[in-house]
């Protein structure tokens, strides 16, 4: 296995992550290597496992806290929960009926503190959740920019990494997704400055990366 960016492993055309559990989460395949069990990262079902293919270095690093909007079933923040091996995830998701799957997640992990809550209004859960390094979003709302903005402001460190998937069908189906992209990045641009950006393909159609620090 060669470590290609913190807690985050590639052997030939596959990714790993070091399994902080034995459960499997998504039907992902483990492998074991000098001692260690590693499990496969498919980009095709995890938009932050897209970005690290397509180039971007997303800087989690094992004692980073995370805060992740737009959960889920805990796909991805399994992997995250993998990479943080000293950190610590708060894991926000709507959907009560999905949020089982990420309550059934966080009890084989100690570092995955799932929140029933609507990220539009991250006052809701200001009671559970401290300063972060990362903010993390990947949500399907067409008010997405706003949502992280808010949140960003909110919960990000001075210094913390910002996170964003772009949804560019989510915004609007009737306009080119490049258009999109633009301006969304436009609304971003008085808090953020972007560092990294990558189109997803050809795991993701129409979805945007953006890596940014606060401005």
């Amino acid at each position: 296995m060669k470590e290609i960016q913190p807690g985050v492993y590639r052997k030939g055309a596959k990714m790993y992550t070091k399994a902080a559990s034995s459960q499997k989460v998504y039907g992902e395949k483990h492998v074991q290597e000098d001692g260690e069990t590693y499990r496969e990262w498919n980009p095709n079902r995890s938009k932050a496992g897209a970005a690290i293919e397509n180039g971007v270095d997303l800087e989690i690093q094992q004692e980073d806290t995370v805060l992740y909007l737009g959960a889920a079933s805990g796909t991805t923040v399994s992997h995250f929960s993998d990479i943080l091996e000293q950190g610590f995830i708060f894991a926000v998701e709507y959907s009560d009926t999905v949020i089982r799957s990420l309550v059934d997640l966080a009890e084989q992990r100690e570092n995955i503190a799932p929140i029933l809550g609507n990220a539009r209004n991250p006052e809701e859960y200001s009671d559970l959740v401290t300063e972060c390094d990362i903010v993390f979003q990947d949500i399907s709302q067409s008010d997405q920019a706003e949502i992280f903005i808010k949140n960003a402001e909110k919960y990000l460190k001075k210094d913390g990494t910002a996170l964003l998937t772009v949804k560019a069908q989510s915004i609007s189906t009737a306009r080119p997704a490049e258009e999109v992209f633009g301006e969304v990045k436009e609304k971003l641009t008085d808090t953020f400055e972007i560092e990294e950006e990558a189109l997803l393909e050809p795991y993701e159609k129409d979805h945007l990366f953006l890596k940014m620090k606060l401005s």
